[in-house]
């Protein structure tokens, strides 16, 4: 028995995590070595979620969902999972059916469906349904995991209703896409609402299948303010009722119900629209944990924006230029911490662009591209009559290419530092024609900016009540200076095809790089996994 019970202890403490220890230590002075068979069962169980083994662990195995005492935890629980549809989250991923808040069952197996239950459907409203990182080499997001003992602790102690509701992201735009996507929900007909045979219905055409589009039309809402006088006719009226649900569900406007609209109103899969607002909310819980209603800065790569948000309000925007859709040239997802302001910066080209544009050119002329120095492994200059650059193919070349500052320095006068893997950072640009572009992805993956000068002036202003004199001066001196700021801030480069604007309606931008896809098609598999 001696050994069983070391082992289910083994496997509580390595499933609990060192998080845990100070809770078991508080609670009892000595290892705990005598287990029940409830006990041991439920630590062996649960020692694969971290979050459920470090939880458990720390308050002695006691079951949370069972008895008398658990009705509120496991009502509270099946009534948030009842509110998946309002998430654009699949209901029969969590098997709630099986679930009932007037379980009578007093043993492990009870206990646990609803501790998974409670385990996935918290991970899925707040971190997302997929993991960021699997939906595109190119998304480097790192979720914020849910804290499952705080979140299990605050059942216990206070209310579960208020607990569970804090799990979802609090932000504006969660909520309004949440009431998008509850708006564009009622798009779907009712089950007894005539269907409508494939075709093409336009002004003109007659006949039953005409009545049919009018009725299933006016189940969800779309009908004239008076009786048409033949039911069977195409009128005028009916296009543009026809434009007005193709509006409504973001379908092409053209008055004319072909193919796709009557595919989209047949309630089958959900439309682009819905798609858009569902794709919208999972790109948000990706960012759950993070304080959106903080000072930050926020570039939306499919906007070609960059903004300071304070209180979710925009206090400074500008245009930018962002990676080329290209392979290795794609700007990626990720946040991180602004930290530096660099007036004239120095470029060291990166290997790949060095390769790509300079290499084969130093080969046949060792003065050609007299604008950047050539540099060691220890940053001193090298005089070019000193290296043999035909010895070097792009892969061992043992020198990097360098920029001195200047106006016509590729970064511009100034760059925005935060530093990161992939060396991706916020710069000025020469190149300002890209600017005026309606498609503005022209970089090899950092972020351009059209007003650098006033980006500066906003993440300065903790340093200096005149920063704009403090940077101008800075500037002056004509040598490249890193800049600290005492106010470092958050910077989120985020993907957003659809998010509401600040006035409720929700913006739409081109999917420049194809993630929409990706992301949908791993949302789909997620919840055909759970059926």
């Amino acid at each position: 028995m001696n050994k069983l019970a070391n082992r289910i202890r083994r496997t509580v403490l390595l499933g609990i995590g060192i998080s845990a220890l100070p809770y078991m230590v508080a609670a009892a002075p000595a290892p705990k070595l005598d287990f029940s068979a409830f006990e041991m069962q439920l630590a062996s169980t649960v020692a694969a979620d971290p979050g459920l083994a470090s939880f458990y662990g720390a308050h002695g195995l006691k079951p949370v969902f069972l008895g008398t005492e658990g009705e509120a935890r496991r009502k509270a629980l099946l009534d948030a999972i009842s509110t998946a549809p309002q998430h654009g989250l699949p209901p029969q991923r969590y098997k709630s059916s099986g679930l009932s808040a007037d379980d009578t069952g007093n043993d492990v197996a009870t206990e646990l469906r609803y501790a998974r239950a409670l385990s996935l459907w918290a991970n899925d409203v707040s971190n997302g349904l997929v993991d960021p990182s699997r939906t595109d080499s190119m998304n480097k997001r790192e979720v914020i995991a849910v804290d499952m003992t705080k979140l299990l602790d605050g059942m216990i102690d206070g209310d579960p209703v208020a607990s569970l509701a804090t799990l979802p992201p609090q932000n504006r735009e969660y909520r309004e896409l949440q009431q998008l996507l509850a708006d564009h929900a009622r798009l779907i007909p009712p089950p007894d609402a005539p269907e409508v045979a494939s075709g093409l219905y336009k002004l003109g055409v007659k006949g039953p299948a005409v009545a049919d589009l009018r009725a299933r039309l006016a189940s969800i809402g779309f009908s004239p303010a008076t009786p048409p006088a033949d039911p069977q006719n195409f009128d005028e009226e009916l296009a543009q009722i026809v434009s007005d649900y193709q509006i409504a569900a973001g379908l092409p406007v053209d008055g004319v119900a072909g193919p796709r609209t009557i595919a989209q109103l047949s309630g089958g899969e959900a439309g682009p629209q819905t798609r858009r607002i569902m794709i919208a909310m999972e790109r948000l819980r990706w960012l759950n944990g993070n304080d959106l209603n903080t000072r930050m800065i926020w570039v939306n790569i499919p906007s070609y924006m960059v903004e300071i948000r304070e209180g979710g309000q925009t206090v400074f925007e500008s245009r930018v230029v962002v990676g080329k859709s290209e392979p290795d040239w794609e700007t990626p997802e990720f946040s991180d911490t602004m930290e530096f302001v660099v007036p004239n910066p120095r470029w060291n080209v990166p290997q790949s662009i060095a390769a790509q544009s300079y290499l084969s050119k130093l080969r046949a002329n060792r003065n050609a591209v007299p604008h950047l120095d050539v540099v060691d492994r220890k940053g001193r200059v090298i005089p070019r009559d000193q290296v043999d650059f035909n010895r070097y193919s792009d892969t061992n070349f043992p020198y990097r290419l360098r920029q001195k500052p200047s106006a016509d320095n590729a970064l511009g006068l100034v760059k925005f530092m935060f530093p990161n893997p992939w060396n991706i950072y916020l710069h000025d640009t020469p190149s300002k024609g890209l600017f005026s572009n309606r498609n503005r992805a022209a970089s090899h993956g950092c972020v351009r900016v059209a007003k650098p000068f006033d980006l500066a002036y906003e993440l300065l202003r903790g340093n200096s009540d005149n920063p704009q004199a403090m940077f101008q001066r800075i500037l002056d001196k004509g040598d490249e200076q890193w800049i600290k700021l005492k106010e470092p801030l958050p910077v989120h480069l985020v993907y957003f095809t659809a998010i509401p604007g600040p006035d409720g309606q929700l913006r739409t931008y081109p999917d420049v790089y194809n993630r929409d896809a990706k992301v949908w098609s791993a949302m789909q598999k997620a919840a055909e996994a759970g059926t």
